[in-house]
């Protein structure tokens, strides 16, 4: 069942629905990382049949692309330098 194409894209999309449900782009890293897996499947060749022989590559295959994302993400949408939040006033004040 894990080497099957659309097994990895109906995985992705549920992370991608809880990425929207638990912002912070962790899901979303896991989402594209789980997205790559599925495509990979789907075009198959020797990278697909490398991964349908073992699990553990396929999930390392996975984890990889997720940290990729992931730090993708982070870069581009990321906190910027010198975003910082100033408090004009407290709102136990008043």
């Amino acid at each position: 069942m894990w080497a099957l194409w659309w097994v990895w894209i109906v995985f992705a999309l549920g992370l991608a629905f809880l990425e929207v449900l638990v912002p912070g782009y962790i899901f979303l890293g896991f989402a594209l990382g789980a997205a790559v897996t599925g495509v990979s499947f789907a075009i198959g060749g020797a990278l697909g049949g490398w991964l349908e022989g073992s699990l553990p590559i396929t999930l390392l295959y996975f984890a990889v692309w997720s940290l990729i994302a992931w730090l993708v993400l982070r870069r581009t949408m990321g906190i910027r330098k010198g975003q910082i939040k100033i408090w004009e006033r407290d709102i136990n004040e008043d």
